[in-house]
């Protein structure tokens, strides 16, 4: 019967090694399992040892690939597919080495194959999941390798990694659905915005000339008139003064988010901006809440939890919200009663903590807090895109409007003129 050499994580999270006797690898890893052992790792002996030669003579797979393509890196959205498929091959039975070097197998983006190649190796070497996805950063978060890690101890990876794909297609879509409420009034404002400096560098200067040619020099014309004139010829003469003006807005705001206190104040703008504000803050509640209780219901502990939450948060704001949150929990009091003093959270949010502190059932009222949010993002999006388009042709009417009195006011004087 073949012999199979074998790395397992028992129940108390301790790796395991060693060779079992089988038919095949399914027959090894329910045999492993039956004896309460998580295989991460299950090769033929005598595989193994040709592909350590293999090793020793320098032929590693995809390695030249690497080198020549420099730091390679998995998309979100491919990320979240490849660790859907890795849970569901894992909850299969197949032991990890298997199952990432079948997916390595059927991915067709070359970042992909390249990344799960050398995972594979580095755990084949000895290393844990964990250890080896640390060596991508670029690919896997903090979040991420605290959850496989998590997965690692409590020898459930498979449960670990669908929550975690659950987690990253909930957060996708909450994420897509904030970036098309931004996107729509910024397209409209550019049209709008392009429509009107046409109208000024092409269509304003030719009235100035009939008014001139009509009227005389001289003549008096209303205010309105005057200042649309005034920008037309400052647009045409002066163009580059509203081009280095745009940069040195655009310079500006790189330099003021990268320092630490005008971040802050963005974010803090961000979070309390009229229509757009409560869509943020919303947002942040969700991810701060589904995130923790994530990461609690895996296992992780709850000031590493809040650590990786507040890397994750996405908004300063919230961070330094977090960060008091967690000192409060490192000195030994809860988390509801800093989570109020923040004054960042609802106190909805606040209680619904407090009663999960309270029954030991935190990490499933976190959850039951960002799926509320989730509906409220949803709705929020919903009455924004509503409220959106009547502003929008309402600003539109005013400047246009605006353009088109100024310029029709002077023809009166010419047809009183004329007559």
């Amino acid at each position: 019967m073949p012999q199979f050499i074998y790395t397992a994580m028992d129940g108390n999270g301790k790796e395991q090694k060693g060779k079992i006797e089988a038919a095949s690898e399914d027959a090894a890893s329910s045999a492993l399992k039956a004896k309460g052992l998580f295989p991460t790792s299950l090769k033929p002996a005598v595989a193994a040892v040709k592909k350590g030669a293999s090793t020793r003579t320098g032929k590693k797979k995809g390695g030249g690939m690497n080198m020549a393509l420099g730091p390679v890196v998995i998309k979100r959205k491919e990320l979240t597919v490849v660790t859907r498929q890795l849970a569901i091959l894992l909850s299969a039975g197949l032991p990890l080495i298997r199952s990432l070097h079948t997916l390595e197998r059927q991915a067709k983006n070359p970042a992909v194959k390249i990344v799960l190649s050398k995972t594979a190796e580095t755990v084949e070497g000895g290393a844990t999941f964990a250890e080896a996805l640390a060596q991508h950063p670029r690919s896997f978060d903090k979040l991420y390798l605290n959850m496989v890690r998590a997965g690692e101890a409590s020898g459930a990876m498979e449960i670990i990694l669908d929550r975690l794909a659950s987690f990253m297609e909930k957060a996708a879509r909450i994420s897509g659905k904030v970036k098309s409420a931004m996107i729509y009034p910024c397209v409209v404002l550019t049209i709008a915005l392009l429509a009107v400096v046409g109208l000024m560098i092409f269509i304003v200067p030719n009235f100035q000339k009939i008014f001139t040619e009509l009227l005389g020099p001289n003549e008096p014309l209303p205010d309105i008139t005057l200042l649309v004139m005034g920008i037309s010829n400052t647009l045409v003469s002066h163009w580059y003064y509203y081009i280095g003006g745009v940069v040195g807005v655009v310079a500006l705001y790189q330099v003021i988010v990268h320092i630490p206190a005008g971040k802050w104040g963005v974010d803090w703008c961000k979070y309390n901006m009229p229509l757009f504000g409560p869509i943020i803050s919303k947002t942040a509640i969700s991810r701060f809440s589904r995130t923790l209780g994530t990461l609690m219901s895996s296992g992780v502990p709850v000031l590493n939890a809040l650590s990786i939450v507040k890397e994750t948060s996405g908004n300063e704001t919230v961070a330094s919200a977090i960060q008091k949150v967690h000192d409060a929990v490192k000195e030994g009091e809860g988390i509801a009663k800093p989570l109020s003093g923040t004054k960042i959270f609802p106190e909805m949010v606040i209680s619904m903590v407090e009663v999960g502190e309270e029954t030991g059932k935190l990490p499933e009222m976190l959850d039951k807090i960002a799926n509320t949010y989730d509906e409220e993002v949803d709705n929020a999006v919903s009455a924004l895109t509503s409220m959106i388009e009547p502003l929008m042709i309402v600003l539109l009417a005013v400047i246009v409007g605006g353009i088109v009195i100024a310029l029709f006011l002077p023809l009166t004087k010419i047809i009183e003129k004329l007559s």
